[in-house]
């Protein structure tokens, strides 16, 4: 068995690319993904899971349907499945995200934005 430790900010340097999401963890059926944001991304939901966003760096905000979310480092949010939502971040963001493997990182839109096979670093 080969347990290895995670360091986040180490895993960050390794890409400069915005709503590129990259695996770093696995469990559960879950991956544990790192993600730089900066702009505007789409509304979307993901009709079967539910994620999570914890920012690292940064503010994200998430828009819903009647309200705007501001997250700040140390702060994350769960968007229920069914919940339509969109990302954006003024300034560049460094984000943990928390789904499911089966999770598109645009939901039920498909784009230029969307990562269908996000690479593990």
């Amino acid at each position: 068995m080969n347990i290895q430790k995670v360091n986040l900010q180490s895993k960050l340097q390794l890409f400069d690319a915005y709503w590129t999401p990259k695996i770093v963890g696995e469990l559960n059926n879950q991956f544990v993904k790192l993600a730089k944001l900066k702009g505007e991304f789409v509304m979307h939901q993901h009709e079967q899971e539910d994620e999570l966003f914890y920012v690292i760096e940064g503010k994200l905000f998430i828009e819903l349907k009647d309200e705007t979310l501001e997250l700040n480092p140390g702060e994350f949010v769960i968007i229920p499945k069914g919940v339509e939502h969109k990302p954006y971040a003024p300034e560049e963001v460094s984000v943990l995200l928390f789904e499911p493997v089966t999770t598109l990182n645009t939901g039920n839109t498909n784009n230029e934005l969307t990562v269908p096979d996000p690479e593990q670093i």
